[in-house]
């Protein structure tokens, strides 16, 4: 049995978006410059993050660019929370370091 012409095209290309829904709140957190908000920036876009990885590993749908794209960006919101300065009365968990022009 032959299969239609009208259901295979090869010329149709499939569109993969390369803007996520997740990626304006990633975005967002690893730009924002006010060190007292960055911590709600970071979760925030760490939930969307868990938010879509549930959703593909349910329906397993998505592409594996994408995958490789929420690993990255959650290690790279790993860093930006790690170099957050504690705000004022946070006990930060790293060690902070005064600048060599301090300890004169």
């Amino acid at each position: 049995m032959a299969t239609s012409q009208r259901l295979v095209d090869p010329s149709r290309q499939f569109a993969v978006p390369t803007s996520y829904t997740w990626k304006k709140s990633y975005q967002a957190a690893l730009l924002e410059t006010d060190w007292t908000k960055m911590h709600e920036c970071v979760q925030r876009a760490e939930s969307e993050i868990h938010q879509r990885r549930l959703m593909l590993s349910q329906d397993h749908n998505g592409t594996d660019e994408e995958r490789a794209a929420l690993v990255d960006a959650m290690s790279a919101l790993r860093v930006a929370a790690s170099c957050r300065k504690p705000v004022q009365n946070e006990r930060s968990p790293y060690p902070v370091f005064d600048s060599p022009d301090k300890a004169r």
